[in-house]
Order: structure tokens, then sequence, then C-alpha cells
């Protein structure tokens, strides 16, 4: 299994499941950013999420889009999410994921952009407006370098579009709590907990929903279905109101909802 795969795992063994922060690379600025990612590993957090800042964030919520584009005003370059997946690895062993836009990766070149993301230490990549049958050069570079390649999967998508998801993530299937962008929300979509099943049947083994999760009790709930939560925007909004020291208080009371009780 990937090192992703293994962290998951372990959570379910445990009784209980993973929870994946999400934070942009570069946002306030480098440095911080990568504080930021190291206090959520030391905070609960099983698996990192790391956003690459990207000019067209149609996925993206209010509170990431203005984080990523504040670091790609003080000049992001793809380059420093490689650089900060390096130094957070080599602070703690928690799993790094990068979210990216696909066209960035286009841009920079698959093989090439694989690779370095493999040598900065990297698990793997999630691409949220990338499909399986249009991500042959995906494909084929993740399983040169054993990346985890994480496609989504909505209340919308078709059976086949759910099998294609599941045949060829590697790592997790993120499935998308409800349709729309990212954003804190009272309420989970119980769209999730049905898209969470319709998986199962189709043959996922780790299914993490994400989109909406905002709190403790948000976490508990997905965790009684699912495999994983994973929480992006609350963090951010911590992030941007009382830096670091205000993540890792935030991370750690969203993970009270994933440990047992």
């Amino acid at each position: 299994m990937t090192s992703v795969e293994t962290v998951i795992a372990a959570r379910k063994t445990a009784g209980s499941g993973a929870l994946i922060g999400y934070l942009p690379a570069g946002f306030p600025n480098l440095t911080t950013s990568i504080d930021a990612a190291v206090a959520l590993a030391q905070n609960g957090v099983d698996v990192i999420e790391l956003g690459l800042p990207y000019s067209d964030p149609v996925m993206d919520g209010p509170v990431i889009q203005a984080a990523t584009l504040t670091a790609l005003k003080a000049g992001f370059r793809i380059r420093d999410a490689f650089t900060a997946i390096r130094e957070i690895s080599a602070q703690v062993d928690t799993p790094v994921l990068l979210m990216t836009y696909w066209n960035p990766v286009l841009q920079f070149g698959v093989d090439r952009f694989a690779d370095e993301l493999s040598a900065a230490g990297g698990a793997g990549l999630i691409t949220p407006d990338l499909i399986p049958d249009e991500a042959h050069d995906w494909l084929d570079a993740s399983e040169r370098t054993g990346l985890d390649r994480i496609f989504l999967a909505a209340p919308s998508s078709t059976d086949e579009r759910l099998h294609q998801a599941v045949e060829k993530s590697r790592g997790f299937v993120y499935a998308v709590s409800t349709m729309g962008i990212t954003g804190a929300r009272s309420d989970v979509d119980v769209a999730a907990r049905a898209l969470v099943a319709r998986l199962r049947t189709t043959g996922a083994t780790s299914t993490c929903v994400g989109v909406g999760i905002s709190s403790a009790e948000q976490v508990r709930e997905v965790l009684q279905y699912a495999d994983g939560a994973i929480v992006g925007s609350a963090l951010v909004k911590a992030l941007a109101d009382g830096g670091v020291e205000a993540v890792a208080a935030t991370a750690s009371q969203l993970a009270t909802g994933s440990t047992l009780s």
C-alpha cells in the first residue's frame, strides 16, 4: 500500500477514520505555509492536502480563492510547491498530497512534474478537473513513479464515471459531499452518504469526503460512513485570521472528531 493508504487503513483498523487537512502552498507566504502544514501534522491531521495556487480556481470557494490569489500575487511559482513539500516532509512523517488543477501540470510537463513531486517526497496528486478517461499521461507517469492519483466523484456522477474513479484512483477516491464550490457549511449534504454507498457498491475500498466540512461534529458524522474527512476552508480561514497558532488550535479541535469516543 502507498503511504496514504497505509495511514487511512491504520485509522480504520483503530475503529475511526482519517482527518485530511487542506492549506494552500505559499499563503500568506511560503515559510508560513510550511509552518502551518507542519502544525496540521502535529495537531491530529493524518494526511496533508497542499493546494497549488492557480489563477482560475473554479472549484474553490471565496476563502480559498482569496488565499491562493494572495499567494500568486506574492510571486508563488510551481517550484515553490516542491520546496514546501520537501521541507514539510523533513519535519513530519505525515503524507503530503498536492491538490492541483490540471493546466499547471500540463504547462510544467507531466513527466517532469511527477519526477519533481516524487523527488520532493510528495505522496501524489488530487486533480479536481481531470477525469480518468482523459488522464492517460498522468496514469502512466504516476505508475512509473508510484505516486497516488486521486480522482473526484460527485453526487451527479454516472455509474460509469464512478467505476472509472474507483478503478483508476490510488490512495482514495475523493467524494464531493455536495454540488458546487468548497466552503464551510452548517450541514454536510446528505447526498454524501448516498455517494459513498454507491462508491462502495462500485468497489471502492477507501473513500474520503470533502467540501463543506468545518467542525469536529461534522468530521465525526462523516467518519461514521466514510474512511476520511477532508477539511479546507475552516483551516484556511484560521490561518488568515490568526496565523499558525490558530491553524494548530483549529486542527486540534477538528481532530477530536476523528478519535475514538
